[in-house]
């Protein structure tokens, strides 16, 4: 049996020595790379460059689709479907149509803002690939890990794990799949 592996694990014994190492593999050309520690740290996303983010495009998007069907159902509604014309006034009264409008762009914008962070986020996940390491279970304690995936086109079996050991961790461990 050929044993699969999702890439290599350094362990680290503070914030620093992760940020400098995230810095370090991306200054070599890495870019599959992921961070994880027991508390956020501000300066790794700057490290591992994560700044590109679609959440607020998926929310806008939801935003605008909700208002304008609230407006669109409104319109169909009282102009189209069951047209009532009370007292000469225009069957075609827009303010009337806002309180609606409003609550609808608030109602998709959350549900596709939720929506959006678990997909982008890919969650529900019940099992990641660094569970099978065993010392990993410290990351939720005092530990903090920079794993570089298999995927990765720099990735070399040999040269990784050696590249992480030249950023002095605690131990380097491969994650099998």
């Amino acid at each position: 049996m050929i044993k699969s592996i999702y890439g290599v694990m350094a362990e680290f014994d503070n914030p620093t020595a992760l940020v400098n190492a995230a810095r370090a593999a991306r200054e070599k050309g890495y870019r599959k790379l992921d961070a994880y520690s027991p508390f956020p740290i501000e300066e790794l996303s700057d490290a591992l460059d994560l700044h590109k983010n679609r959440l607020p495009l998926i929310v806008l998007a939801g935003g605008i689709v909700g208002g304008l069907a609230g407006y669109l159902m409104q319109y169909y509604v009282t102009v189209w479907d069951f047209p009532l014309n009370i007292g000469g006034r225009p069957l075609h009264s827009w303010p009337a149509y806002i309180v609606i409008t409003f609550e609808m762009t608030i109602l998709l914008a959350a549900i596709s803002a939720v929506m959006g962070l678990l997909a982008l986020c890919g969650l529900p996940m019940l099992y990641h690939p660094a569970f099978n390491v065993p010392r990993f279970a410290l990351a939720s304690r005092n530990r903090f890990f920079l794993s570089i995936e298999a995927t990765d086109p720099l990735f070399d079996a040999r040269a990784t794990p050696e590249f992480l050991e030249t950023l002095e961790p605690k131990e380097v461990s491969e994650v099998a799949e």
